[in-house]
């Protein structure tokens, strides 16, 4: 199985010409973010991912932005994913990262929701991968597990340093440890951030103060790798990211963030090859 990496577009504010040159520089493999929208700036895109060649995993939302408009319908959500879906497959992507639906839903209606959203996704013959989100229908491990129980094949990326925070712990407990072992085993995509109890981006993954919360997403990452090879997977992806938006901690009055995003991102991308090389020389 090999390992990819993608460069993430959030917090990114340079041209996309710019991301490709840091994405090709750092050793990265693709691109992840949002298609441009329009048919010529797609074409664009396309063209210098390809003379690149580089790999883009495309990102949408469901439902407004990031946090959904609570008054959006779960029929909303399915048309603006099906809108969506339809401008980003023209990119060919890998796969679609989908942050989708709406944390206050009842089971039943989240099970149904992404019932229909797989099967978008069929009609359109694009990878369809569901992420674990704030907010979202994934929220929370229980509620993410209740819902692949019911549907089996649901591909999820999994980003869980939105559960630490959500959760206030670190998932450690044998009861919430094979809740996670159970997620993994439908993971299709990693987001590579590592969060902490009381929020969903530690300052540096690097800083020792926060080993123990490195450690601990590693060895989730480790259980979906295993899965991944279970299942007969010839690469895995990931996606460092580390992002703006109160994410980045700044230092209060000036607002100056307290690391830059593409220098953690870079080394949360070499660190995790290199452990993903350790990975598999040990097993």
């Amino acid at each position: 199985m090999q390992f990819k990496l993608f460069k993430t577009l959030w917090g990114f504010s340079g041209s996309l010409s710019q991301a490709v040159a840091e994405a090709q520089q750092a050793g990265f493999d693709g691109i992840e973010g949002m298609a441009p929208g329009a048919p010529a700036a797609n074409a664009e895109f396309a063209r210098l991912l390809a003379d690149n060649r580089l790999a883009y995993i495309a990102e949408i939302c469901t439902g407004g932005s990031y946090v959904p408009d609570r008054k959006a319908t779960p029929a909303m959500h399915l048309e603006d994913l099906e809108n969506k879906v339809s401008q980003a497959k023209t990119l060919q992507p890998l796969l679609i990262n989908v942050m989708a639906g709406c944390d206050a839903w009842p089971l039943q209606t989240q099970v149904e929701f992404f019932r229909a959203a797989q099967a978008i996704g069929e009609k359109h013959k694009v990878v369809l991968s569901f992420e674990t989100h704030r907010s979202r229908s994934t929220f929370n491990p229980w509620i993410t597990e209740a819902i692949i129980q019911q549907l089996p094949d649901l591909r999820l990326t999994a980003d869980i340093s939105h559960w630490i925070v959500v959760t206030e712990r670190l998932l450690e407990d044998d009861a919430d440890w094979q809740t996670l072992l159970n997620i993994a085993a439908q993971v299709h995509h990693l987001h590579g951030r590592v969060g902490y109890p009381q929020g969903p981006q530690v300052p540096h993954p690097a800083a020792p103060e926060y080993r123990d919360c490195l450690a601990f997403h590693q060895r989730f990452w480790e259980q979906v790798w295993r899965s991944q090879q279970q299942r007969h997977y010839g690469i895995t992806t990931m996606t460092p990211e580390f992002g703006p938006d109160r994410y980045l901690h700044t230092l209060p009055f000036t607002d100056q963030p307290v690391a830059d995003l593409w220098q953690i991102n870079r080394w949360m991308g070499n660190t995790e090859r290199t452990h993903f090389q350790q990975y598999l020389h040990n097993h």
